[in-house]
């Protein structure tokens, strides 16, 4: 079993709208019925007995090794605690090779599971030994690590669950909530409006307790100190106990509490001075620890939070007590679960020792022994939520502490013996404010109920009822689509929108180029969609990009399918007929929110089927109203776009708008049946995101058919009295659409310049020149820069042989170089002539076209 080409499909794709990996598998010919293969199943069950079984409920014909990895990769997932279901096998038109799609919830974790599948199921063959526990643990740890932890997790659930789209930045906690102008971004539980003024506050403890006691907060009275001896000077002036931390530590690094002597004060300056350089000495207030969560004005959670520690029962040792506190299935390592194991380090036992204890020290029946000083979460420490408890005067203290900090997520820690009453009662205060704190405690507290904190945030970041989105358009199709997404475009700038736009020609903001080079994939795709003046998203979604690694976004307001007609680039990656190529392209249909709306075109079959799978509403657009399925889409009250003589027609049940052709200089007054094809589904398109029609009007009227808004469709020039035409038209379905247009302008004679893309199949080579050859007198083939895997003159050789039944051809020349091919043709025109140039590298080819126009 040999596997290749394994691709990621971060979004939605031709089989699922999960993320997958794709793996093409190639299996010898007596592993395509693996159920023939003596004891193989005992040995793969004996191996990873939770298995799915082999064959399906129904399922009847054989299994192929190819199956069983699906199976495998897939159930090793689930096994590791990832949530995953879907995965497929498909076989191709190759004797013994299949496709094979499963499911991920992490890229990193999905790419190890097939590794281990293949390597469990070659085991399993081969009757050699493999390690099931290792293999999970080593899933689950690599998910442990780069899955978001815990706080992210929280916030990029709730977003989800508003549908507000997410991507990570990074490998770590930053993450983009929303596209364009809308988005914004989160680390941890810190958002991108927090000032580095702000946090820099947090994280200097003397500084915030200035401002709180300025402010009326209650807080303990402390300072720096620079010394161990300045300490305990310190210590005797505020009166003992008193506690020892760094100026700007974290998840209770460093800290040590209720100190009583200058023994005990010693060891904690070091301790604090070992994370920070500098160290802060305060009275320790009395009582319990709560850490008090603040979004915006509200207080969203409270915990009580208790150091970690063991209770005796005068049997067992201290560390046998710790070991069995560990045992609990809710602790584990890092931030997964919602209690960390308790850690038996230096700092337990010089703890230990504080209490005149020691590892191996028998604790008395109901002995509480405390092995923190703190009650962080990260060193073994509990929280029980008590939201409800919070006297309102204590919350409204919590609110001031971080407003006045500066900070809109806050995590408050107060100390007091009770938050039933006001700090002023209880006699606590505010012993510190945390930027991006913690969630865990709040989301899943050791006992008590789970708080909704990250639906607090996503509600205060969004409002409760943004979404984050820009309304974004995904056009796809066989020919057209470069065209109508500049159109699309141009129609929603007019609208004053700022507009990020994808094409095969580049990437473009508002208007300013910042790529170039064909960016229809769904790289160029995320970078629009995460920029920040983007106000809409129009994306040229070509086929490769979704075979590659699926869409860049999970969902689109309008998706435009120009046309499929006879299709194109038929017999790569595995599409080879054009079912296959519909199927692809109704990928953008199937992912359609559900107010959006297709924008399909009706007189093409594959299309006009594409509604049946849509489950948002549906526009047609066709060249006449009478063409039968729209003529029925009409009928029924229902959205269409057509043309009646000589106006656009947009019509809505009784609703009726119009444009005349004559005002479009893109369809040159409607002689460019295509463009006028391109037009109808850009209106159509703008349409549907309810753009004024008057905006719509003037939008089409100011778009020329010229390099700057359609570079290479069907720009016109005058060269010497003739009709020069540039065009990157490349396969049978924009041959003949181009003679159409090209018969609809007067000229004496008619020449065309063309090659072939070598990647494209033979017939397809052929039938181009097949069909110029009816409309043009004299036809000038040429070898272009590059052969895409064909040998030295073997395009044109296709080319002339579809020639060999030109009715109207009479002179055909073979060239090697576009431009001395195009020089060739143009030097030949008179007054009156036309000249069609399918241009192979376009921006070049239409820079010597006007060069030479310019020259002359």
């Amino acid at each position: 079993m040999k596997l290749s080409r394994i691709r990621a499909l971060r979004g939605p794709n031709l089989w699922t709208h999960h993320t997958a990996i794709e793996v093409v598998v190639t299996c010898d010919p007596q592993h395509c019925n693996i159920t023939d293969f003596a004891g193989f199943e005992t040995r793969l069950r004996s191996r990873f007995p939770a298995i799915s079984p082999l064959q399906s409920l129904g399922q009847t014909g054989p299994v192929c090794l190819a199956h069983v990895l699906g199976l495998a990769a897939l159930g090793l997932q689930a096994q590791a605690g990832c949530p995953v279901t879907f995965r497929r096998t498909t076989p191709t038109l190759e004797r013994g090779v299949f496709q094979v799609i499963v499911q991920y919830s992490e890229e990193a974790v999905g790419r190890k599971a097939l590794e281990w599948a293949h390597t469990l199921c070659l085991a399993a063959l081969e009757d050699t030994p493999f390690d099931i526990a290792q293999a999970l643990t080593d899933l689950r740890d690599l998910d442990e690590d780069v899955r978001l932890g815990p706080s992210t997790g929280a916030i990029v659930d709730a977003a989800v669950a508003r549908h507000i789209p997410f991507r990570r930045m990074t490998q770590g906690s930053m993450v983009a909530l929303g596209w364009g102008s809308q988005q914004r971004r989160i680390q941890a539980a810190e958002t991108d409006t927090t000032s580095a003024i702000a946090e820099g506050i947090a994280q200097d403890k003397q500084l915030t307790k200035k401002l709180l006691a300025a402010a009326g907060v209650p807080v303990p009275s402390g300072r720096e100190v620079l010394s161990p001896e300045d300490a305990w000077a310190a210590a005797l002036e505020i009166g003992l106990p008193v506690v020892v931390k760094p100026m700007d530590g974290n998840q209770g690094k460093g800290v040590t509490v209720n100190i009583t002597t200058q023994a005990q004060l010693v060891a904690a300056f070091h301790t604090a001075k070992s994370f920070r350089s500098h160290v802060l000495v305060e009275r320790f207030l009395p009582g319990h620890d709560f850490r008090l969560l603040v979004v915006g004005n509200q207080l969203v959670a409270a915990a009580q939070r208790e150091a970690p520690h063991v209770v005796g029962d005068g049997k067992h040792s201290v560390r046998a007590l710790v070991d069995e506190v560990n045992q609990d299935p809710r602790r584990g390592v890092g931030h997964a679960t919602s209690l960390t194991k308790i850690r038996f380090d230096d700092i337990a036992l010089a703890c230990l020792a504080d209490q005149g204890l020691h590892a191996e020290t028998i604790p008395a029946l109901g002995q509480r022994v405390a092995l923190r000083r703190n009650a962080n979460l990260s060193t073994g420490g509990s929280a029980t939520d008590v939201t409800d408890d919070v006297h309102p005067d204590v919350a409204a203290r919590a609110v001031e502490a971080a407003q006045m900090v500066g900070l809109e997520v806050c995590g408050v820690d107060v100390v007091a013996d009770s938050i039933h009453h006001s700090l002023e009662q209880s006699g606590g205060g505010v012993v510190e404010v945390n930027a991006a704190p913690g969630l865990r405690m709040h989301i899943a507290p050791s006992f008590g109920k789970g708080r909704a904190v990250g639906e607090a945030i996503v509600d205060f970041m969004f409002g409760k009822q943004g979404t984050g989105r820009i309304p974004v358009v995904a056009v796809t199709g066989t020919n057209g689509k470069t065209t109508t997404v500049r159109l699309i475009s141009h129609l929603l700038a007019h609208s004053g929108l700022r507009v990020g736009m994808t094409n095969t020609d580049g990437v473009y903001i508002d208007g300013q180029c910042i790529d170039t080079g064909d960016c229809s994939g769904p790289k160029s795709a995320r970078n629009v969609l995460q920029h920040p003046d983007v106000d809409a998203a129009v994306l040229e979604t070509a086929r490769g990009g979704m075979l590659r690694e699926g869409l860049a976004f999970d969902r689109c307001d309008v998706a435009v399918v120009t046309n499929i007609g006879t299709g194109d680039h038929l017999g790569l990656n595995y599409i080879t007929t054009l079912e296959d190529l519909t199927v692809l392209k109704r990928v953008i249909v199937k992912n359609i929110a559900p107010h959006g709306s297709a924008v399909l075109n009706a007189a093409d079959p594959a299309v006009a089927d594409m509604a049946q799978h849509c489950t948002a509403g549906v526009i047609f657009f066709a060249l006449s109203k009478t063409q039968p399925v729209l003529a029925a889409h009409l009928a029924m009250g229902l959205r269409g776009v057509y043309v009646e003589a000589g106006e656009l027609v947009a019509a809505h049940g009784a609703q009726r708008m119009t444009i005349p052709l004559a005002q479009v200089p893109l369809t040159l007054g409607g002689a460019i049946g295509f463009q006028v094809e391109n037009t109808l589904a850009a209106v159509a398109a703008v349409w549907a995101l309810g753009v004024e029609w008057s905006v719509v009007s003037a939008g089409l009227a100011s778009f020329e058919n010229d390099h700057n808004n359609a570079l290479g469709r069907f720009n016109m020039f005058t060269y010497q009295g003739a009709t020069v035409i540039a065009d990157y038209g490349h396969n049978p379905d924009a041959m003949l659409a181009l003679v159409q247009a090209v018969n609809n302008l007067p000229a004496k004679r008619r020449s065309v310049v063309i090659s072939g893309a070598g990647d494209r199949r033979d017939d397809d080579i052929r039938q181009q020149t097949q069909i110029l050859g009816q409309a043009f007198d004299d036809v000038v083939l040429y070898q272009d820069q590059c052969q895409r895997g064909r040998a030295d003159g073997e395009v044109i050789a296709l080319l002339r042989e579809g020639l060999k039944d030109a009715t109207r051809t009479q002179a055909v020349t073979e060239i090697t170089g576009e431009f001395l091919a195009i020089d060739t043709a143009m030097d030949k025109l008179q007054a009156g002539d036309l000249c069609l140039i399918l241009v192979d590298q376009v921006e070049e080819a239409l820079a010597h076209i006007r060069a030479k126009i310019s020259a002359a």
